[in-house]
């Protein structure tokens, strides 16, 4: 699962309506979009250490004159050396990140759910923009599967061409 910044947006307003729906929170009306700006801080957060991964993990391949698949598997190790969720382990990350935003914000009421009642409603949310994300994911790496992953010329090509899945879409 990934998270993509296009969806960072939607992933904000439902993880609020499922935490106030749900009644775990309660958050003043003035206070709704300082609250958005908590979560959004920890989805972009989230967004910019996954990039700097991505290049130390390059970086370092480079350096030890290793081919680009072994980017993922230094990637990987990198993630687990700083407790960063990656892949399968994102959700949960992500999930606990927010929730620890949520307990130490002043722009929250109060909180009624426990950490296990609020991972619960966020998790499901993050779940379904993310696996979105997967399939539009596919859909590129499906329709430039002719070109070498990890080469520049490859990197250029994946984001034209998900820039024109999404505009196709309507996203």
């Amino acid at each position: 699962m990934r998270l993509y910044s296009s969806r960072i947006a939607p992933i904000i307003r439902d993880i609020i309506e499922a935490l106030v729906d749900g009644e775990l929170v309660e958050i003043e009306q003035p206070m709704v979009k300082e609250v958005e700006l908590d979560v959004e801080s920890v989805l972009k957060e989230y967004l910019r250490a996954e990039r700097q991964l991505t290049e130390e993990a390059k970086d370092l391949a480079h350096q030890r004159g290793l081919d680009y698949s072994a980017h993922q598997k230094i990637k990987r190790q990198l993630a687990e050396k700083r407790r960063f969720g990656l892949y399968e382990e994102s959700v949960a990350y992500i999930a606990n990140q927010l929730i620890e935003t949520l307990l130490h914000s002043q722009h929250v009421e109060e909180i009624f759910g426990d950490d296990k009642e609020l991972r619960a409603a966020i998790a499901p949310v993050l779940k379904k923009h993310m696996a979105q994300g997967d399939a539009l994911d596919q859909e590129v790496r499906k329709r430039i599967k002719n070109l070498q992953e990890g080469t520049q010329d490859w990197e250029i090509r994946y984001q034209q061409t998900l820039e024109r899945l999404k505009q196709a879409r309507g996203e």
